[in-house]
């Protein structure tokens, strides 16, 4: 009877599984003992009493001081061997131990007990039940230094595998995703060097990193746990890079500097923030609270977006959409590690799927301002245009104005001057004509060959002024035609058969004109009166520029020139004095075969 009875007690209290059912979720199927002294062993808990639980998710929050045991018996009706997989649904707590009624401990899991075979996200177990058998299992779990989450489901194993292969592809979907986003974001920061792209690209690496730590994929890759361990400790630091680069973002991609007080109070908080993030790396007393201040920049970013929004700031209506959607994800996540809520058996993708989707809608707001800004800049680069082109028009009439003033002022003064010129001329040649009826009355040859000499170097100057009056130029001077007639004017003076050879290469500017018609007025009547004893012989008369040298050669064929007689002569001082002090040149006579005389002298333009 006794036996019988026991029996039934045990059977009462098992829960039946069969192999024709994939996933049970136990947990409610339950008994469990909290060890607040965290002190008791195997022996000691099964004699115990246990509570009846309902519950098909237990949350305890963050970093309880005890242990807690939960006590499952698991019945197998069937005529066949069952194996089935436990599977712990937290990939987040640290320690995990399960142990059989009857054979103690089998195995120890979690975040500090990674054995290096293993696959799955999650904690799992593969446990045995013999046909007709029943057992009773005992979880040993504790959460050091994360939230206690205790949720657990029975597996038939094809099904289990199948279920996880779906999950890791999920999350494997997510992070390409993310990555996808980060690189094409970053693409385009290396093309524009928008800061605002560069922000983003770190929002995503921390958001992808976070994650990998989050749903349990970056502690696979970790090799021990005290590794684990103390990247557990940079918790604050990896939930705080994520939201740091974020309010960096929306601090520039807003232009919060529009919003002076918001902006001063979000500068302040940010240059903070690293050092607010630090104190839990110095002490762990706050851990409780880690997440904390990264939690408030959100919600300061939050509203800064809502009042852009009141401001008519079309990026903030991307943004607030999309802060929207991560709000509810962070809110979803902390309100998880707080063990307040546990939203992953209603939506077990929703934060996947929410970060995702946030990150698509401030993608597409990044783009949406270079197509804003490349709008403003062409059209400010019309307005420029039609403004460049008024200016121009506007420059031109100006110009027109200013030219036909020019035009009228300048040929004004071209008709002053050659009016000047045809006065000079006219007031030269009443000289002359005075000089000439002098003359008559002369009968001393010598005096009579001064007033000559006199006559010849004012018809000089004359020359060059009537010249000037018949042509356009009021600067340069035809040097060949002026040449000419001056030495043919001295040739009907002297009367004398005297062969002239030209060779003028250049034409001279009219204040160099009147010297040089001078001097050459002076050594063509020295050669007239001197160089010659019969009525024949030649000069050869050239003048040439070689850049800013100018030179003019005087040479004739005749009798030489002595030097002992004419260095006093006042022909020969005019000529020295007119080369040396007003042309600023040099004055070279030769007399050998006749007379040279080379005088060059800079045009300095």
């Amino acid at each position: 009877m006794l036996v019988l009875l026991f029996v039934f007690f045990v059977y009462s209290n098992a829960f039946e599984i069969s192999s024709n059912v994939q996933k049970y979720n136990i947990l409610d199927k339950s008994d469990i003992y909290i060890d607040y002294s965290q002190q008791l062993n195997f022996e000691q808990i099964k004699s115990k009493e246990f509570t009846k639980n309902s519950e098909q998710s237990l949350s305890y929050g963050y970093s309880p001081k005890f242990n807690v045991w939960i006590k499952i018996t698991l019945s197998n009706l069937e005529n066949s061997t069952l194996h089935k997989i436990l599977e712990y649904s937290n990939p987040l707590t640290t320690n995990i131990e399960l142990y059989d009624s009857s054979e103690g401990l089998i195995k120890k899991e979690g975040l500090f007990n990674i054995s290096e075979n293993r696959k799955s996200l999650n904690p799992i177990f593969r446990i045995k039940i013999q046909p007709y058998e029943t057992k009773t299992y005992y979880f040993k779990i504790n959460s050091s230094i994360t939230t206690l989450i205790i949720n657990l489901n029975l597996w038939e194993l094809e099904p289990f595998y199948q279920n996880e292969i779906l999950h890791q592809s999920i999350l494997n979907f997510f992070f390409g995703a993310m990555a996808i986003l980060a690189m094409y974001n970053l693409f385009i920061y290396f093309f524009t060097k928008d800061k605002n792209y560069l922000f983003y690209v770190f929002y995503i690496v921390g958001i992808i990193f976070h994650h990998l730590l989050y749903v349990g994929v970056g502690y696979l890759y970790i090799p021990n746990a005290k590794i684990i361990e103390i990247v557990i400790g940079y918790s604050s630091v990896i939930v705080g890079i994520p939201a740091f680069a974020l309010g960096l973002f929306t601090r520039s991609f807003l232009d919060t500097a529009k919003y002076p007080r918001f902006d001063r109070i979000l500068k302040i908080y940010l240059y903070l923030f690293p050092f607010m993030i630090s104190i839990f790396l110095i002490t762990n007393d706050f851990n409780k609270y880690r997440n904390i201040f990264s939690v408030v920049l959100l919600i300061l970013l939050f509203i800064i977006t809502i009042y852009a929004t009141f401001k008519k700031n079309r990026q903030a209506y991307f943004i607030l959409f999309g802060w929207c959607i991560f709000i509810s994800a962070g809110m979803y996540m902390y309100l998880t590690s707080l063990g307040l809520f546990n939203g992953y058996k209603i939506f077990p993708y929703y934060v996947e799927i929410s970060l995702v989707l946030e990150a698509i809608i401030f993608s597409i707001a990044l783009t949406d301002k270079i197509k804003q800004l490349q709008k403003q800049k062409d059209f400010i680069a019309n307005k420029f245009l039609i403004q460049q082109k008024n200016e121009k028009q506007r420059l031109q009439i100006i110009v027109n104005e200013k030219t036909k003033d020019l035009t009228f002022a300048l040929e004004e003064k071209e008709l002053l001057l050659k009016e000047l010129n045809h006065r000079v001329k006219n007031n030269m040649q009443t000289i002359i004509s005075l000089i000439r009826l002098q003359c008559i009355d002369i009968e001393d040859e010598k005096i009579q060959d001064i007033f000559l000499t006199v006559q010849n170097r004012i018809k000089a100057m004359s020359h060059l002024h009537e010249l000037l009056h018949g042509q356009n130029s009021v600067t340069t001077i035809d040097t060949n035609e002026y040449f000419k007639i001056l030495i043919e004017e001295l040739q009907y003076s002297y009367e004398k058969n005297i062969k002239i050879i030209y060779d003028i290469k250049t034409n001279l500017k009219i204040d160099k004109a009147i010297y040089c018609g001078l001097i050459l007025n002076e050594l063509i009547t020295n050669c007239f009166k001197h160089a010659f004893n019969s009525q024949e012989g030649t000069v050869h008369i050239s003048l040439t520029q070689t850049d800013s040298l100018i030179e003019l050669n005087v040479k004739d064929n005749g009798k030489g020139f002595d030097n002992a007689k004419s260095s006093d002569s006042l022909g020969l001082v005019l000529v020295q004095t007119l080369a040396k002090e007003q042309l600023k040149g040099s004055f070279i006579i030769e007399a050998k075969n006749g007379t040279n005389v080379i005088i060059s002298w800079r045009d300095n333009g």
